[in-house]
């Protein structure tokens, strides 16, 4: 019985050891889920020729998403999301409610977190903070025939739509549980204050604050 329990102690020690240097400096880990942008849209108005209030909006999406993470020190950490580009289907608001579908754009955002982890390096649950710096990339705009119809485009030269690249400040809140000393699990929401103008090859413009409300979890392996 008490080499039993010699033997007991001597691995929760081991594995005490283990969960210290977890989430120490100089270590990195990667993981590996699911994240999905919802955005907060605020729209201006459609510049010149245009019916008075012409908004938009634009509807969330899910993506398969991941990233990795370095431990500056036990508590300071830079993170970067890595993942699938996001799809958003931009509708009409305002004047143009229910109109339906007006077009999509497809984003890649780019962001780098400095985080700051709470309680020590080898707590199983450390919650943390941290603010990002985001550069959303814009491409792969289409357009609908129901914009066509709105604008006056034609089959043969319908309306099409330009987003400009922007930086955004993006603050963030999160947590991450350590089921062992090299699995855990990430969690955290963030919120980018992204703004863009949409420009219509009709000369018209559109400014957007999309402002997307952003949820990620993911399960991840510490090297």
């Amino acid at each position: 019985m008490k080499k039993f329990l010699r033997i007991a102690a001597g691995a929760a020690a081991l594995t005490a050891c283990g969960l210290a240097g977890a989430q120490s400096a100089g270590t990195w880990s990667a993981r590996i889920g699911a994240t999905h942008l919802s955005p907060d849209v605020s729209s201006g108005n459609l510049s010149a020729p245009s019916f008075p209030n012409t908004k938009v909006d634009a509807k969330s999406d899910t993506q398969l998403t991941g990233g990795l993470t370095y431990m500056v020190t036990d508590n300071f950490a830079l993170d970067v999301p890595l993942g699938l580009p996001f799809k958003n289907d931009l509708v009409g608001d305002g004047a143009l409610a229910g109109v339906g579908k007006l077009g999509s754009t497809k984003v890649l955002a780019a962001t780098v977190f400095a985080q700051y982890r709470f309680n020590a390096a080898n707590a199983a649950f450390r919650p943390y903070v941290g603010l990002g710096v985001t550069y959303a990339w814009f491409f792969d705009e289409k357009t609908t025939a129901t914009l066509n119809g709105l604008s006056g485009g034609t089959q043969a030269n319908p309306t099409t739509a330009k987003l400009d690249n922007k930086f955004g400040i993006t603050p963030q809140i999160g947590f991450v549980y350590n089921l062992n000393d090299r699995w855990f699990i990430d969690a955290a929401y963030y919120k980018s204050f992204l703004k863009s103008t949409i420009h219509l090859s009709t000369g018209q413009s559109i400014k957007v604050k999309f402002n997307p409300d952003v949820f990620a979890i993911g399960i991840g392996y510490r090297f």
